[in-house]
């Protein structure tokens, strides 16, 4: 049985009000950083936006949020999204870190399996990359926490998919994973080759042979004009489709409502009007950012 969910109205980016300048008490610092992968035998080039005070706040271990195609940022509007959430001290300051994509078809995925064309065929090489270069250089060059409820990841369609495949399977290091517009479309036979949604959706598959992290938490977001194919004809577009889909399968797992009704453990935003794009994205990301860092 399909779940029902409340549906989130979300002003458009044009609404966020500029940061007021010159207050540096509301203002975030984008710092430019690279390291060389060699799993991935390129170099990765990085966004790193520091909160306000980071350089006056001594010993403090702040939280982070990896984000995939970090080279998105301006089109996402992420500077001014930020300034204005710290101005408002409607977030918990964090550190941004955004990753430049590379080859994103192939680097983005699943990191068990290529699709059935061999899309994500690096997939498993960037989750090496992400946990065994990464994480350690900015463990090393930055003051933030490695505790698992601090780190977040998060990204957009297949960098969406790329997010939640890499915190869904790594409990021990991230704790929330935010998808917007995400891939769950990702499957393994092709429609000619009798595919079908109870069986070939990859990441379905792997939530219902995966186990249940009791520390995880999803925020999944969907435009209702993300796309428009409609594969079973039931007038749903397939990315409501799929990641509702999804979303059952994690309730199934153990993932609970909370007494009133609604879910505790994921949070599920559809937006109206919304499209498969980065201005729909910097729309909703105020909602995002508020969930996974919670002013305390």
């Amino acid at each position: 049985m399909k779940l029902f969910f409340l549906t989130i109205f979300v002003l458009m980016a044009e609404s966020i009000p500029a940061p007021t300048r010159p207050e540096q008490s509301f203002s975030s610092v984008r710092r430019d950083d690279s390291l060389y992968s060699v799993p991935l035998k390129r170099t990765v080039h990085l966004d790193v936006v520091l909160p306000p005070l980071y350089e006056t706040s001594g010993s403090v271990d702040w939280p982070v949020l990896y984000l995939n195609d970090g080279q998105d940022l301006p089109r996402l509007r992420m500077m001014a999204v930020l300034d204005s959430l710290y101005k408002q001290q409607a977030v918990q300051p964090f550190i941004l870190v955004a990753i430049h994509a590379g080859d994103r078809i192939q680097e983005y995925g699943i990191s068990a399996t290529a699709d059935y064309m061999g899309r994500g065929s690096k997939a498993g090489l960037y989750t090496d990359f992400v946990l065994t270069e990464l994480m350690p250089h900015i463990q090393k060059n930055y003051r933030i926490s490695q505790k698992p409820e601090d780190t977040v990841f998060a990204g957009f369609s297949l960098g969406g998919l790329s997010a939640f495949d890499i915190v869904f399977h790594h409990a021990d290091r991230f704790s929330r994973a935010g998808v917007f517009s995400g891939s769950f479309w990702w499957r393994s036979k092709s429609t000619e080759a009798g595919y079908r949604d109870e069986t070939d959706r990859i990441m379905h598959d792997l939530v219902r042979k995966g186990s249940y992290r009791h520390n995880l938490k999803f925020w999944l977001e969907v435009g209702t004009d993300d796309e428009t194919s409609d594969r079973n004809n039931n007038g749903i577009i397939d990315a409501i489709d799929d990641t509702t889909d999804l979303i059952d399968e994690l309730v199934k797992k153990g993932y609970q409502y909370d007494a009133s009704g609604q879910l505790s453990d994921i949070r599920y935003v559809e937006v109206p009007g919304g499209h498969h794009n980065q201005e729909t994205w910097s729309a909703v990301m105020p909602d995002f950012l508020t969930w996974a860092f919670p002013e305390k």
